[in-house]
C-alpha cells in the first residue's frame, strides 16, 4: 500500500472493527455510524483512492466486491427484500475516506434516496 487510510488499518487489524468478511482481496465490516439496520462497508485490500483512479488491472478485484456484497446480503437475510449498494466518488458525492469502498445498506425500506 502506498499510504495508510483508516480502512487499510482495519484491513491489517491495526485498529478494531466488526469484520464480517475478509479474504486476500476484500474486507467487509460494519459501519460505525449505520444509516440502515444493515450497513456494511466493502473495500478492496489495496488502496484505490476514488473511482477515478480505477484501472483495468483492478477489474477482477472490483468485480469481487459485488459477489461479496451478494454473499453478505444473503447472510444478513436482506437479499430477498432488497438492498442498496452505494459507491461515492469525491467530495460532492460525499466521499469522506479516499479508499474506494462500497456501502451495502438494507434491512428496511430505503425509499428512492438515502437521507
Amino acid at each position: 500500500m502506498n499510504h495508510d487510510t483508516i480502512f487499510s488499518k482495519i484491513i491489517t487489524h491495526k485498529i478494531p472493527a466488526d469484520i464480517v468478511y475478509q479474504d486476500k482481496y476484500i474486507t467487509a465490516f460494519k459501519d460505525i455510524m449505520p444509516k440502515a439496520p444493515v450497513h456494511i462497508l466493502i473495500v478492496p485490500n489495496i488502496i484505490i483512492p476514488t473511482v477515478n483512479d480505477v484501472k483495468m488491472c483492478h477489474e477482477p478485484i472490483l468485480g469481487k466486491l459485488f459477489t461479496v456484497a451478494a454473499k453478505i446480503a444473503k447472510q444478513h437475510g436482506i437479499h430477498e427484500n432488497g438492498y442498496r449498494l452505494i459507491i461515492n466518488c469525491n467530495h460532492h458525492a460525499g466521499q469522506e475516506i479516499f479508499h474506494f469502498h462500497m456501502h451495502l445498506l438494507g434491512g428496511k425500506y430505503l425509499g428512492p434516496l438515502i437521507e
